[in-house]
């Protein structure tokens, strides 16, 4: 059971090349079996956390691992929309460097001496969840204004998250005399 939530999440970032190729095969309903793949990605992200925690298995890879899965297939998922015209393009760019400072940040703390970790708060579940449904209603239903309020909700929840974030990053990474 060790290794079972940190194999289910290296499953879920296999699922982000496969979600864009899904997207783009131009099979009929492509893009409902990428939003399919897409919310089973999301359901082993809850899976995988559940197990660790039940099963007291949590371990550092998977600290890092999990939101870096998740950040890929979102920004995968964003990039899709993107590149169909469903959202404008600074939204990605936003999303890339909010999530690639995250990424940047997590790999920082990762590698050095303590292995320390900043887990997810509230805020950024929070927007990943905000994320979810406004990527599936902007699949299912683009171009309708509650998909869009919903969108601009996640993107804001992201960005309050990320601010926040970067707080926690701050102090755990100690500048100036506070961690010497």
């Amino acid at each position: 059971m060790k290794y079972v939530p940190n194999a289910i999440t290296l499953l879920r970032l296999l699922m982000v090349p496969f979600f864009a190729a899904i997207y783009f095969s131009g099979t009929e309903n492509s893009q409902v079996y990428a939003l399919a793949l897409f919310l089973a990605a999301g359901a082993t992200d809850m899976l995988d956390g559940y197990l660790a925690r039940k099963y007291n298995v949590v371990s550092i890879v998977g600290i890092v691992l999990d939101p870096l899965a998740d950040k890929l297939m979102l920004l995968t998922a964003l990039a899709c929309l993107t590149f169909k015209g469903i959202i404008p393009l600074w939204t990605l760019a936003v999303m890339l460097v909010v999530e690639g400072v995250l990424i940047l940040a997590g790999i920082y703390l990762y590698f050095n001496e303590e292995k320390e970790v900043i887990p997810a708060g509230k805020l950024g579940k929070a927007a990943t969840v905000l994320f979810a449904a406004a990527i599936s209603l902007m699949i299912l239903i683009p171009g309708n204004p509650v998909t869009w309020i919903v969108f601009w909700f996640a993107l804001a929840s992201k960005v309050a998250s990320f601010i926040n974030y970067s707080k926690g990053f701050i102090a755990e990474s100690g500048t100036g005399n506070e961690k010497q």
